[in-house]
């Protein structure tokens, strides 16, 4: 399964609607859908009884897809049990089940590769200090990490000097506050944080009468159901940010714990865009495919997930594909996210498992 060089050799890598790169997209879907039939039996078993209607739509539409919650009830591996490497969980805040995750060295290897290729891409190769809104994780399990834990250690990438903001009991140290912006903040740097995390432990919390941040770039994502639930949208959290702490920069990414490593980056104008290595697909609640510019259940693509069947995925989120010529210059698929779906809404995948 060495195919993912091809694509980490492309340099423009937010050029995912190139036909050439779309004919080579689909192929791979395609191969990745054989190989975990032939190495999954489980995978091979449910897929069968996927009815995709079809008709009229392109081969990487009629794909078979998996719900995203059968990682919550299902041990699905490609690969043999001892040749896993790392175990990744989702939170599990929603239902209390979590998502197992299992990864073999060149999975989990690949998707450092490729997180790096795109975090590169969008904020350049210099590494800087970054600030984490989070707590240290020095002393985590490295073979078994949550959500949380695989993005902070993604993200790190980015970071010339790593400082975690909270104390063990979830208090700001600001001890580690002040020394690093008293270091720092003349000179550009990074804060990173799950977008709850962020509201909550930095912008309710933080006095910024005695600390510049405006040279600061804001990276976040996920966490959003908490702020949902108290009315606050993507739009009116960047504007208090941007008000309270002057920090122009904010970046919001769009990712599952069952894709990861294949993320979706906010473009200057608010919308995602698709990579070379993973694409999004809009249906309806019965899984027919909706055209643009029409909301529903976000299917994500992506060609990383090798040691288990995650590649093509049908989530529990709503979006919609708009139909635009984005002046960020950027040749991807453009997305708005518009929250979870509702139990109703879902009720399809779920009685498809």
């Amino acid at each position: 399964m060495n195919y993912i060089n091809k694509f980490l050799e492309n340099s423009d890598i937010f050029n995912s609607k190139n036909k050439k790169h779309q004919s080579l997209f689909t192929d791979t879907l395609e191969n990745l859908t054989k190989y975990h039939k032939k190495k999954c039996l489980e995978y091979s078993d449910f897929v069968k009884k996927i009815n995709l209607k079809k008709g009229g739509l392109s081969k990487l539409h009629n794909l078979p897809f998996l719900p995203v919650q059968i990682f919550k009830f299902r041990k699905l591996l490609s690969i043999n049990e001892n040749k896993i490497f790392k175990t990744l969980s989702s939170s599990g805040t929603t239902s209390g089940k979590k998502s197992k995750i299992y990864l073999d060295k060149i999975n989990s290897e690949n998707q450092v590769k490729v997180l790096n290729k795109i975090l590169s891409k969008k904020f350049g190769k210099q590494r800087r200090p970054m600030l984490f809104i989070e707590k240290d994780p020095v002393k985590s399990n490295r073979k078994r990490f949550s959500a949380s834990l695989a993005a902070l250690y993604g993200f790190s990438i980015l970071a010339s000097k790593q400082c975690y903001l909270l104390k063990e009991d979830g208090e700001i140290n600001y001890e580690i506050l002040e020394k690093f912006m008293e270091k720092f903040s003349k000179e550009k740097f990074y804060i990173f944080g799950f977008t709850s995390s962020i509201f909550k432990d930095f912008y309710k919390k933080i006095n910024n009468n005695y600390l510049d941040f405006k040279n600061a770039t804001l990276i976040h994502g996920g966490g959003w159901k908490k702020l949902s639930d108290i009315g606050i949208s993507n739009e009116s959290f960047k504007k208090k940010i941007k008000k309270k702490f002057n920090i122009n920069k904010i970046f919001n990414y769009y990712g599952l714990i069952e894709q990861t490593g294949s993320i979706f980056f906010e473009c200057k104008n608010g919308y995602f865009v698709s990579s070379i290595f993973s694409d999004i697909v809009i249906r309806d609640k019965n899984f027919n495919i909706l055209p643009n510019n029409r909301k529903g259940l976000i299917q994500i693509l992506s060609i990383l997930p090798t040691s288990y069947p995650g590649h093509n995925i049908i989530t529990e989120d709503l979006g919609e594909i708009r139909n635009i010529k984005c002046n960020c210059g950027l040749n991807g698929t453009h997305f708005k996210i518009h929250g979870r779906a509702k139990e109703a809404e879902i009720r399809g995948c779920s009685d498809a498992r």
